[in-house]
């Protein structure tokens, strides 16, 4: 999967770009670099002989200069929480580290807008709009510690991406310094400007690869003044795919999460999720969990009241309870945030962020799960995710007993068999996750050759020197 490592850099060098942010925020300890290089599922080892942090877009500015005119390649970086190596020095590279960009330049509630740094995390963002009585809708588990530029870079999804989109439909400008060092200042706060192309959203999704994103400004939205939570057991995908149709009919734009997980996925998390405890006396197959969000200061409850009738009168529905305290609410969604994190405590897991056609979800899981299974005999699929908007995070554990190395071995085998049955119902092999290093040499195969074809003329006319993220996304 890596490209040979370039050659190593010059300490000379080195120095000149330490010179640019000081010495103290040039990082060589091996030590102090750990944070930077290691990344979350250790799957790619990453290897630097610089971190650099700046403090200003002029100084990323001038470390692409320098970078540009030496021709020495740079991973940008945000919070290092990405899940498939598009944020690690695999080859040796300097990392770009934007996390001292953390100004919260203007929040606007009047034309609700924010403007941010790319270091910005997001729970500071959602808590800045908060205090202006406003809601920055994008929603992930990792928000102390992942920040807009990286959310940015990546085309971040999220578990409200049902009702708000995910991270593009978010912004409104941009700020990116190109492989260059000039900068594109695209900082405005209009809803309207059909003054040309729409650059922004060449490096919204782009992983870094043609420019880095510095600032942007964000869209809000007003805060929801009542919110409900239900944790709801089902027989099987096809009822919660039913229910979700209730549910967008009777609730519309108010269905914030529509969260599907096995039971499997449940009983690991609560084996791991310290405070939580089973939502239902009993056990079920399948479950959902449902948010409904509303500007009224009352009516979502009753509007959820009614809905989970009708599922029960209807089949639908075998159990449910609604969160009566916000300490429940956060419980239930502890449960679903810890569903990713669990799993590490059942052995090896071969893991796929994929989507297709919501109508489709079923129909999908039955074929993979068939697909994992007679490919692997004991393998214990455990997928959960986005019902909502298609996107299933599609997991394989180990066989009960199996050696975890042997088991990890047939991760393209297992990508082959999974991504077959995402093929035949018109899905994506990367609905929010992005591309970066794991998914690399799959791109030619999924995506259409004329579109394949014009992303890596864009590469070639933003980044001729290939210095931005080189071997991610796209092959040199």
């Amino acid at each position: 999967m890596l490209d040979k490592p370039p050659a190593a850099i010059d300490q000379t060098l080195l120095a000149r770009f330490a010179a640019i942010v000081g010495e103290k925020y040039a990082i060589t300890d091996p030590a102090m670099q750990a944070p930077y290089v290691v990344e979350m599922r250790d799957m790619f080892p990453g290897h630097t002989p610089m971190v650099l942090r700046p403090a200003t877009v002029a100084e990323v500015a001038d470390i692409l200069k320098l970078a540009n005119a030496t021709a020495t390649p740079i991973v940008p970086q945000g919070g290092n929480t990405g899940l498939v190596g598009g944020q690690t020095p695999l080859n040796n590279e300097i990392v770009l580290s934007l996390n001292r960009l953390d100004r919260i330049r203007e929040v606007d509630p009047v034309s609700n807008t924010m403007t941010c740094e790319a270091g910005v995390t997001l729970q500071r963002a959602r808590e800045a709009a908060a205090a202006v009585n406003r809601l920055y809708p994008q929603l992930l588990p990792s928000e102390g510690t992942c920040t807009i530029g990286g959310n940015l870079s990546t085309n971040a999804g999220g578990t409200a991406a049902i009702a708000y989109g995910v991270s593009r439909s978010h912004v409104l400008g941009i700020e990116v310094v190109l492989a260059d060092g000039r900068i594109l200042k695209d900082l405005n706060k209009l809803k309207k400007d059909n003054t040309g192309y729409d650059l922004k959203n060449l490096f919204i999704g782009a992983e870094g690869t043609l420019g880095v994103i510095t600032a942007a400004v964000l869209r809000l939205v007003p805060r929801p003044r009542s919110i409900e939570t239900a944790f709801v057991g089902l027989p099987s995908p096809a009822a919660a795919l039913a229910l979700l149709t209730l549910v967008a009919d009777a609730a519309g734009g108010n269905v914030t999460s529509y969260e599907l997980m096995t039971r499997s996925a449940l009983e690991l998390a609560l084996r791991h999720a310290a405070g939580c405890r089973d939502p239902l006396a009993a056990p079920h197959p399948w479950y959902v969990l449902i948010e409904l969000s509303s500007q009224a200061k009352s009516g979502p409850r009753d509007v959820i009241e009614d809905l989970l009738a009708q599922g029960l009168k209807r089949g639908l529905v075998a159990d449910a309870t609604i969160a009566d305290s916000l300490d429940q609410a956060k419980m239930f969604w502890r449960i679903r945030e810890m569903l990713g994190e669990a799993q590490r405590h059942a052995g090896g897991s071969i893991k796929h962020d994929v989507s297709v056609p919501v109508a489709a979800v079923p129909e999908f899981l039955k074929e993979a799960d068939a697909a994992a299974t007679g490919l692997i005999p004991g393998a214990r699929p455990m997928p959960f995710g986005h019902l909502g908007d298609g996107n299933i995070h599609y997991n394989v554990i180990q066989p009960e007993g199996a050696d975890k190395a042997e088991f990890l071995k047939r991760w393209d085998d297992m990508n082959a068999a999974i991504f077959a049955v995402v093929k035949k119902y018109g899905g994506s092999i990367s609905a929010e996750h992005g591309v970066g290093a794991l998914k690399r040499d799959l791109l030619p195969s999924v995506k259409d050759p004329v579109s394949f074809e014009l992303m890596k003329s864009l590469k070639r006319m933003l980044d001729p020197k290939n210095i931005l993220n080189p071997g991610k996304m796209l092959a040199p």
